[in-house]
């Protein structure tokens, strides 16, 4: 981990940090979800300079090591990874989105067609902004729900520390079902401390993810994304990802549960908002595949990447 290199970009008044790795000519673009951070990226990044590429993972403002930001949205990330990438004077790039980081992956070459060569998603195919995949159809305790309702996130996360949230989610959500907590239940106790991380999840990973939300704290994380699920764009009213385009799904994954989602991951329905996307599946990859099965996500990755450079 020590070749990955660190180094800040400032967008307006915010410190944004970025990891690095690799000095190649085509660039690859990593962008997180939650409870993740640059970090979730490790095994990508090492592999892809290894192969030639150079690999860069910013966290996103309010996260990790990167300023908070009060007013944090899914337009501002837009705005800040164009930000970052004039700074570095990167002209195009791939995108690799996972979880919410899969909405800027998707939208950006929407906005910015010219700077993007092509788009991988991990977790989330596309979802047009304004057509969630949930809401009255699941009950009230439903972890979304639960989580944009003001308040209630805060004093449910507030009992621990940082490591301890982010161990109970990473456990929880490397399950297969949707978590659901009942009426007068909070989301942190469908698990306890003494369930044992998932065997690809170490206690230095744990460690390292503490770390990280010890300094940002979680409040950006519940603005963005759970908080902004709502947002606006100014998108074409055809908006379509033209881009190549590869979708990996865990065939564990509990979000493959939600409503709409499925149909959104079968070639037909796909390509009509995705008409030059691929997808596949590893069967027993959960929400965090890249993680778990690191050296399948990266030949699927790298193979990707082969054929569009």
């Amino acid at each position: 981990m020590e070749e990955i290199q660190h180094k800040f970009v400032k967008v307006g008044d915010v410190n944004l940090h970025i990891a690095e790795i690799g000095t190649g000519q085509n660039v690859v673009v990593f962008l997180h979800g939650f409870p993740e951070i640059w970090y979730s990226w490790r095994h990508q990044m090492i592999a892809l300079a290894n192969a030639g590429f150079r690999a860069i993972a910013p966290d996103f403002r309010g996260y990790g090591l990167s300023d908070s930001s009060p007013n944090a949205s899914f337009n501002l990330l837009l705005t800040d990874l164009l930000a970052i990438l004039d700074s570095l004077a990167i002209p195009k790039v791939f995108l690799v989105g996972k979880d919410f980081g899969g909405r800027p992956a998707y939208l950006f070459p929407i906005l910015h067609p010219e700077r993007v060569l092509g788009v991988i998603t991990l977790g989330v195919p596309y979802v047009p902004p304004g057509s969630l995949p949930f809401g009255k159809l699941l009950p009230e305790g439903f972890y979304i729900l639960r989580w944009q309702e003001p308040g209630r996130a805060e004093a449910d996360f507030g009992r621990f520390d940082a490591k301890t949230v982010v161990r109970r989610i990473y456990t929880l959500f490397s399950r297969s079902e949707i978590p659901i907590a009942q009426e007068n239940q909070e989301i942190l106790d469908l698990v306890d401390s003494s369930t044992p991380l998932p065997p690809w999840f170490t206690e230095d990973d744990l460690a390292a993810y503490g770390a990280l939300y010890e300094k940002s704290g979680f409040q950006t994380a519940l603005q963005v994304p759970y908080r902004s699920l709502g947002e606006k764009f100014n998108l074409p009213s055809d908006a379509k990802v033209t881009v190549p385009a590869l979708l990996i799904m865990g065939g564990k994954d509990y979000s493959r549960k939600f409503r709409g989602i499925e149909d959104l991951t079968k070639a037909e329905k796909a390509k009509e908002l995705v008409p030059n996307q691929e997808i596949t599946f590893i069967p027993e990859g959960t929400h965090f595949v890249q993680e778990q099965f690191p050296a399948q996500v990266n030949e699927l990755i790298l193979a990707f990447l082969a054929k569009h450079t």
